[in-house]
């Protein structure tokens, strides 16, 4: 999540400071505040409410909460958190249905804002919901938006209403009207209204958008706003509501690398709640916006549920059962592990994923440093053998590596690669689908796994034996590595600022995924 990047490095390191603090005081506090207000003025957040998001702040944090608290440095973290959350819009918002369909969504803002593009994601968003949207081409004014939005329909396989060319020909109320009637007739019970923008508030604009919105009596007014958009966008987004008024907001370029200054400020001095966040150029790159998950996202305390969403949407449970049972059956093929690999890949964009883990902030470079496309060269390895060759590995020998080496566009190295990462995949697999303790490569015995005390046990006996091989070199590896084995699992949250063990990864954890996924 680019767009906050620099906002959740500030204030991570501005909590951080806390930590050896056993009792705060106002001096303390002061400091914590005037930093917070920096990192929100730096981040482009409207001067009114950074003042008033401070505010709040000084006042819990000097108050009884964090006084009494046996870690007044977490509980200010949980107070910024929960202030971040108000100014985000408090509650989650959904789309309000229309009783009697259709529902119809109008779409407002200004030029380039990504109105034409959130209207093909938002349609193929409610199909996946079971809707059957109708998109209205009514932006008849900028070049060749109407054959934008016909593109757009086509990939989210979107019916589209387009009776006029655009390119300043038609009458984008008449349209509009006639969008809103062809889909009661057509029966589709959403209409998505795309209107026209302007590079700049306008009178002319406002009164379009005007006309528009009293011609067809929409049930939502989405104002589409870029988060690239630094201080103006209160600005603008205080036009739009007096010329037009709309009921929920949606950030576009979420991703992007922004300050973030137009998500923070927008719902709070509107009033108006944040509905979807656009994260990506693809038509599937639209979160539903949850104000608790995006604060905890800032303050890199990670975002489990929005993971664990995309998970389910990406993974069949049949499918994934078949797959623990043949685990446990020792009958895990290549066929399985393409078939697995091509529903992670549904799942989206690495990077993102591994963003949403808690602490994952201290570790941007790693990340970074993935190289997503070693998917697809992992999918073209195993595409290049034959069925044979996927459900029995064990017949790949030298000569039938060199063919696979060869069809895939890579080197025989790459396949060998593959194949040690295969066969620890598996043996780890068969391990957690038997119940028992995985031992990760690079991080060790995963906690919390296994029958307690058994791997202790056996880790003291084999520390106080060492090593029984035969070969001496290998005998004195073994027995260095016993005597450094098992290091204590790093504690802290997100800000080091103490908590439960494990909470955030370690730098042997992204050397593992790094090795998996290679370097860019």
């Amino acid at each position: 999540m680019a767009t906050f990047g620099t906002l959740s490095d500030r204030l991570t390191d501005t909590f951080r400071n806390l930590r050896t603090k056993g009792k705060l005081t106002p001096a303390d506090v002061d400091g914590t505040v005037r930093e917070i207000r920096r990192a929100l003025l730096d981040a482009d957040v409207a001067l009114p409410v950074v003042k008033e998001f401070t505010a709040s702040i000084r006042e819990r944090a000097l108050g009884d909460e964090v006084n009494r608290a046996l870690n007044p440095a977490q509980q200010v973290v949980q107070i910024v958190n929960d202030e971040l959350v108000g100014i985000l819009g408090g509650q989650q918002r959904r789309l309000q249905f229309a009783k009697n369909p259709p529902t119809v969504i109008m779409l407002a803002g200004l030029q380039g804002s990504g109105k034409t593009t959130f209207a093909g994601k938002l349609a193929k968003m409610l199909e996946k919901d079971g809707h059957t949207p109708l998109l209205v081409a009514a932006d008849l004014q900028r070049p060749n938006a109407v054959n934008q939005l016909q593109v757009v329909a086509g990939q989210a396989g979107a019916a589209i209403y387009a009776p006029e060319p655009g390119n300043g020909v038609g009458d984008p109320v008449r349209v509009a009207r006639g969008g809103v009637e062809t889909a009661r007739r057509q029966q589709h019970d959403v209409v998505i209204v795309d209107t026209a923008g302007r590079l700049g508030v306008d009178a002319e604009l406002m009164t379009q958008a005007a006309d528009i919105r009293k011609a067809i009596d929409p049930d939502e007014v989405l104002f589409v706003i870029d988060s690239l958009t630094g201080q103006d966008a209160v600005n603008t987004a205080k036009a739009f509501q007096e010329g037009v008024d709309f009921t929920g907001v949606v950030l576009s370029k979420l991703d992007g690398d922004s300050r973030g200054g137009a998500a923070l400020s927008v719902a709070s001095v509107t009033g108006r709640p944040i509905i979807f966040a656009s994260t990506g150029e693809g038509l599937d790159d639209l979160e539903a916006f949850h104000p608790d998950r995006m604060a905890s996202r800032i303050l890199d305390l990670g975002d489990i549920l929005t993971l664990i969403e995309q998970a389910q949407q990406a993974f069949d449970e049949d499918e994934a059962r078949k797959v623990a049972e043949k685990l446990a059956n020792e009958q895990f093929t290549l066929e399985d592990f393409l078939d697995q690999l091509q529903q992670l890949r549904k799942m989206g964009s690495m990077k993102k994923m591994l963003g949403m883990l808690p602490g994952m902030g201290q570790m941007k470079q790693q990340i970074e440093d993935i190289d997503e496309r070693e998917l697809d060269r992992t999918e073209a390895i195993v595409r290049s053998m034959t069925p044979a060759e996927r459900r029995t590995p064990k017949v790949l020998n030298g000569s039938r590596r060199l063919r696979i080496a060869r069809g895939a566009g890579m080197t025989v190295t790459d396949v060998n690669q593959l194949m040690q990462r295969f066969d620890q995949a598996a043996k780890m697999m068969k391990t957690v689908a038997r119940g028992g303790m995985p031992n990760v490569p690079g991080m060790g015995p995963v906690p919390g796994m296994g029958r307690p005390g058994a791997s202790s046990k056996r880790g003291k006996q084999a520390k106080r034996k060492g090593s029984r091989s035969g070969n001496p070199a290998k005998r004195a590896a073994e027995n260095a590595g016993l005597d450094t084995a098992a290091p204590a699992a790093p504690t802290g949250s997100g800000f080091g600022l103490g908590g439960t063990k494990g909470a955030e990864p370690t730098a042997a954890d992204m050397a593992e995924i790094q090795k998996l996924f290679g370097k860019g």
